[in-house]
């Protein structure tokens, strides 16, 4: 058995010191959750102690449903970074834009540590900005660098960049990058193919807290991972598996391998029945957010008569047209419920919450 040492999220350099333990196999490690306002959020203590080949105990997102926790073995960590580093052409010095209690922000910590740089750690205890961003990646120094990025942080600079009328540098703070992580949702297609274009090389990772993180990059298995399709979802096996999910974890995203390339098509329980009829609600998302003025957008699960419907969360700019939306919504997809707010509920991790989505439109 070793002992567990718990750190907060809000003081990121203690956090950084603590994977500096996990790396050598002295601790596991638990990062809690920020302080809110300067005030410590409450949350389930970890045990004392754990079996010895453990490494890191982490929360999933809970962006749908209750989070879990989860142990993270050192060699399943070791195995993800290494596969990690292979594909993307070396280790390299990261800029931490995520709160590390998940795992995407826990893995640039870990991954600081095995590459024997010094991370650039963002404040995330504020809302992502650009400013900040640009402020931070102005402090890199390494020879290669990476970053971790959801789509809402993507999008957010992108409109930053749209919005500026002269050069504000995010393009080329946006190229110094050897690869920018882009995980955690299905990315907004125009953002990525705009910066793509000027070249910015983002690289779409797939994976969760059960599978160390990102496994999966633009569609690619990470070297030791075996990827299936059972019944329509993707199950993942290979050595950076969590502790206790089994041989083989068999996730909640609908997927088809094509010419040996994942294509997530949506979540499985992300697909309601509305009058004897399946929605997918990340269509639905997709339909909308294609539309002008949409710039987010969530679609989620309402009870209704029809046994469950569609309701909306928007946020939205200048030439939004809701009559418009209402006209392309057809059928079982057309919602019973609109809300629209100057920003979308988010997870700290900057993934939406669904469930406070949902909870808005049920009031």
């Amino acid at each position: 058995m070793k002992p567990t040492l718990t750190v907060s999220a809000s003081d990121p350099f203690a956090v950084l010191k603590m994977m500096t333990n996990v790396f050598d196999g002295q601790v596991a490690g638990f990062v809690s959750p920020p302080e809110i306002t300067g005030v410590g959020v409450d949350f389930d203590p970890v045990p004392s102690q754990v079996s010895d080949d453990v490494g890191l105990i982490v929360e999933s997102s809970g962006s749908t449903g209750r989070p879990k926790r989860l142990e993270i073995s050192l060699a399943a960590l070791l195995a993800s970074a290494n596969a990690s580093a292979k594909f993307l052409g070396g280790h390299g010095q990261w800029l931490l834009a995520l709160p590390a209690n998940y795992i995407a922000g826990a893995n640039v910590l870990f991954r600081s540590v095995i590459a024997d740089t010094q991370p650039v750690i963002q404040n995330t205890r504020v809302p992502f900005s650009a400013e900040g961003f640009l402020n931070s990646v102005s402090l890199m120094r390494g020879s290669k660098r990476y970053t971790s990025l959801v789509p809402a942080q993507l999008d957010r600079l992108a409109a930053y960049i749209d919005l500026e009328s002269q050069d504000s540098g995010i393009i080329a703070a946006l190229q110094s990058f050897d690869a920018i992580l882009i995980g955690g949702q299905l990315p907004n297609l125009a953002t990525l193919e705009s910066l793509k274009s000027r070249g910015v090389n983002l690289v779409e990772s797939y994976g969760m807290a059960e599978t160390s993180g990102g496994c999966v990059y633009d569609g690619q298995a990470l070297e030791g991972v075996n990827l299936d399709i059972i019944d329509g979802q993707v199950s993942v096996s290979g050595p950076v598996l969590a502790n206790g999910v089994g041989e083989k974890f068999l996730s909640s995203d609908l997927g088809e391998i094509v010419n040996g390339r994942l294509k997530i098509i949506g979540r499985a329980d992300r697909v309601i029945v509305s009058g004897g009829k399946k929605v997918s609600l990340d269509d639905v998302e997709a339909e909308v957010a294609a539309q002008e003025g949409v710039t987010e957008v969530m679609a989620v699960a309402l009870d209704s008569k029809w046994g469950q419907s569609v309701g909306l969360v928007l946020a939205v700019s200048k030439g939004f047209d809701e009559s418009k939306l209402q006209r392309i919504l057809l059928g079982p997809a057309k919602p019973i419920a609109l809300q629209i707010l100057d920003q979308v509920p988010r997870l700290i991790s900057g993934k939406p919450d669904y469930q406070a989505a949902r909870a808005l439109l049920a009031d």
